[in-house]
C-alpha cells in the first residue's frame, strides 16, 4: 500500500464504525486483514457523560481481545487516547443527551485509529456525529 498509514487506519476505523451488522463487521475485518490491517468494532450506548468512560474502556478491551493491539501499556494508552480524542470532537453535540452507536478501531503497522459513530437522541430530533482519533504505537 502506498498511502500513508494514518489515512489507511482512519479509513478502516470509520468503515468499521459504520457497519450495520456483525456479519458485515466480520466480512470487513477479513477484507482488511488481507492488507495487514487489524480491525474491530464494538457497540455502546447510554447517557453521554456516563457512557464516555465506558466507551474508552470498551475500545481498549475490544482492541486487546481481537488482537488489534498488544497487551501493553503503550498500546492500551494509544487506543484510550485516540478514543478520548474522538469523544472530544463529539462532546459539544452530545453533552447531557442519550447516545448510542459503534466504535471502530483499526491498526496498520505503527498507526492506530479509533472512530466513534454516535447517534445523539433529543426527543425525536436525532443527530449523528463521527469523531476520529489517531495515535502512533511502537
Amino acid at each position: 500500500m502506498s498511502e500513508a498509514g494514518s489515512k489507511i487506519v482512519s479509513t478502516a476505523a470509520i468503515k468499521m464504525a459504520l457497519t450495520s451488522s456483525r456479519p458485515e463487521e466480520a466480512e470487513l475485518k477479513k477484507l482488511f486483514l488481507e492488507s495487514n490491517i487489524h480491525a474491530v468494532a464494538v457497540d455502546y450506548g447510554g447517557e453521554f457523560v456516563g457512557a464516555a468512560g465506558k466507551i474508552v474502556e470498551r475500545a481498549v478491551v475490544a482492541a486487546k481481545r481481537e488482537r488489534v493491539i498488544k497487551d501493553t501499556h503503550p498500546d492500551e494508552g494509544a487506543v484510550a487516547g485516540a478514543a478520548r480524542e474522538a469523544l472530544a470532537q463529539i462532546m459539544p453535540k452530545a453533552l447531557g443527551l442519550n447516545v448510542g452507536g459503534k466504535i471502530g478501531i483499526a491498526r496498520y503497522k505503527d498507526h492506530v485509529s479509533v472512530a466513534i459513530f454516535m447517534g445523539i437522541g433529543l426527543l425525536h430530533l436525532d443527530e449523528v456525529a463521527i469523531g476520529l482519533g489517531h495515535r502512533a504505537v511502537p
